[in-house]
């Protein structure tokens, strides 16, 4: 007897239930990944996922080896056919895979799992990616959360998650092993090498995952809730592109929060964290994403799909190059473009420009994000845009507009984020940084800046730009 386990965004041995459960039959076992991205409907891999999962997907294999087994790996435009050649090829019974969530995903899922009954073969999916599965976490009246704060409240109320499961020892293999493609060939890679800014930021793999994991317990838990707003402090986990191809499960970060809290005395306080509250995050994200499937696309407040948005190429052109003439904004761009991620503070930054400054719409910025970050997760990416632009659950108010200035010196207000990132401005005074268009000519002398050469003039004046965006609000909410 033989199972197939069809790895997709789960992409580690320990706390895998849906590997666990194949070795729980005694089954010989083979994993297989299918590369279909056509059938991620509109939102297939972007540029920076794809260098990800190139080196994920050789971590899992080193991983799997390491246990006596292999990562069987095909390209497809239909899974269901490929899956049905496998079991033909090897003489498997069932298939078992991990649930995702995104709304292309569960329409091909559901579509697989009853063409593979029908040709009777069994079949199981298991929960390895949420704390929560979204049609469990609901109101009193029966429906879905729409704001953070109460979903979250609920969330801790429930039973604690069970505790991750172990890496097993050893993974039994089939008699003989069907064709795998070579990794190569999926064209993972770019063909102009774009990525040594991703290679020198990052180290893709589980192994990787939990070392970050650690770093962050023993370096920064305790200073978080003060730190995870400056971007020019290691403060925050970065663990997002490792939980979105599932290098580790959110049990496995519930469990090590845990422990490490315990082990120092913190037994009540601990899941109010403000890090597992992050975590909460991403289950609301999902949460919104299983039951509001239109989000992506859609705004979930109606009316602002009248919004009166511009298209304006050239802005838009400038705010991805991180040319925008606003210092923090363009530092986060260009963080993005050189690391494929950004601070989650300089995120909200950004976003709350495009959409609020440049009047340049939401889905603009979330498509831009989709290829430039290796985290892009189509429930995070949508509830982060949407939230910033007013439109969507738990969201910011349009009248909030973030100004870009004092944001930067309320976040980086000793500007090392900034000179890192545009290091044109780095022998500006801080007086001056976050604002060079009003520093005086001796000083942008003195620090060897021409405005429009060196450094752009702002693309927009912000109180003006600010007051356009609320006479833009009131068009909608006079309709």
């Amino acid at each position: 007897m033989t199972t197939l386990v069809w790895f997709r965004q789960d992409l580690r041995v320990a706390d895998n239930p849906a590997l666990a459960a194949a070795l729980e039959s005694g089954d010989a076992v083979i994993p297989v990944y299918l590369f279909a991205p056509e059938e991620e409907g509109a939102w297939r891999p972007g540029g920076a996922s794809r260098w990800w999962l190139h080196h994920s997907l050789a971590r899992l294999h080193e991983d799997l080896a390491a246990r006596g087994s292999r990562l069987c790996l095909r390209a497809s435009t239909d899974s269901s056919s490929e899956l049905l050649g496998l079991i033909r090829e090897c003489g498997a019974t069932r298939v078992v895979w991990n649930r995702r969530y995104e709304p292309a995903i569960i329409a091909r899922d559901q579509h697989i799992k009853t063409a593979l009954r029908a040709a009777g073969i069994a079949t199981d999916s298991f929960n390895g990616a949420l704390l929560h599965e979204p049609w469990t976490v609901r109101t009193k009246t029966g429906g879905p959360f729409q704001v953070f704060t109460p979903f979250w409240r609920h969330c801790k109320s429930l039973d604690d998650p069970a505790p991750p499961l172990p890496a097993p020892a050893a993974i039994p293999s089939p008699a003989h092993w069907p064709q795998s493609a070579a990794l190569d060939s999926f064209a993972l890679l770019p063909e102009v090498d774009w990525a040594a800014g991703l290679r020198a930021a990052w180290v893709p793999g589980s192994a990787a995952a939990h070392r970050a994991l650690q770093r962050f317990l023993t370096d920064a838990f305790d200073a978080y809730r003060e730190q995870r707003d400056q971007p020019g402090l290691l403060g925050t986990s970065r663990l997002s592109p490792h939980l979105h191809f599932g290098e580790i499960g959110p049990r496995e970060i519930w469990e090590a929060t845990r422990r490490f809290a315990l082990d120092r005395g913190q037994h009540t306080t601990w899941r109010d964290s403000q890090f597992l509250a992050e975590v909460g995050w991403r289950e609301f994200a999902h949460h919104l994403l299983y039951h509001f499937p239109q989000t992506p696309e859609q705004p979930l407040r109606a009316n602002y799909a009248r919004f009166p948005w511009k298209r304006n190429e050239a802005a838009l052109k400038a705010w991805t190059a991180g040319l925008t003439g606003y210092p923090i904004v363009d530092a986060g761009l260009r963080e993005l473009w050189h690391t494929g991620w950004m601070h989650n503070r300089v995120r909200m930054i950004v976003a709350s420009f495009l959409v609020k400054d440049l009047l340049v719409s939401w889905n603009e910025g979330a498509r831009w994000f989709w290829d430039t970050l290796v985290d892009a997760d189509l429930a995070g990416n949508t509830l982060g845009w949407q939230w910033v632009a007013g439109c969507g659950a738990d969201a910011a108010p349009f009248f909030r507009i973030f100004n870009p200035t004092s944001q930067g010196v309320k976040f980086d207000p000793e500007g090392s984020y900034v000179r890192r990132w545009v290091p044109e401005l780095a022998r500006l005074d801080d007086a001056w940084l976050h604002q060079p268009w009003a520093a005086p000519a001796p000083v942008l002398a003195a620090a060897g800046i021409v405005l429009g050469e060196q450094y752009p003039h702002p693309l927009v004046q912000h109180d003006v730009a600010r007051r356009d965006a609320l006479e833009a609000l009131s068009a909608i909410k006079a309709t």
